[in-house]
């Protein structure tokens, strides 16, 4: 920490802690998420973790959310828009796609928030296993549609 010509240490502005945290500490906040969980819901949250990376490795993680009663915030995976979040239950590991219902789901993935005009999730419970191609498949149908609602509009012409 740098000292003020004064001779005093900077002050932390009320709320610092509330930024976005560096990709490199959200995967360390990951890291530490998945360590943290008991048995088969960590290891299923590190291998989905796994599959989006290799699905898309240009990918950033996130941890958002974070507040007293999850201080670990929730993993969240982004590129142009955030693609899915992952969070761990009791009786599941929730993988919420944001825009889950513009997507095509070929492998049948999706099996729960159907109802739903945007979100669209999978539920994995204790012992199913996902199907790694389909899922990778649905991460880069997300990714590339979160690339196709966020370029730039062309300009047309005025119809008179």
């Amino acid at each position: 920490m740098t000292r003020k010509p004064n001779g005093h240490e900077p002050k932390t502005m009320p709320g610092a802690q509330e930024k976005p945290a560096s990709a490199m500490s959200a995967s360390r906040l990951i890291d530490e998420r998945i360590r943290s969980m008991d048995g088969w819901r960590g290891e299923t949250l590190a291998e989905v973790r796994r599959l989006i990376r290799e699905a898309d490795p240009d990918i950033m993680e996130e941890c958002k959310w974070v507040k007293p009663s999850n201080p670990l915030g929730v993993p969240v995976w982004s590129h142009a828009g955030i693609v899915c979040t992952g969070e761990a239950y009791k009786q599941v590991v929730k993988l919420t796609f944001t825009r889950g219902a513009t997507l095509a789901d070929p492998g049948g993935l999706f099996n729960s928030s159907l109802d739903g005009n945007t979100r669209r999730a999978i539920d994995i419970r204790e012992g199913e296993v996902l199907d790694a191609e389909a899922f990778k498949a649905l991460i880069q149908a997300a990714v590339a549609d979160n690339l196709r609602s966020s370029a730039p509009k062309p300009r047309g012409s005025s119809r008179s």
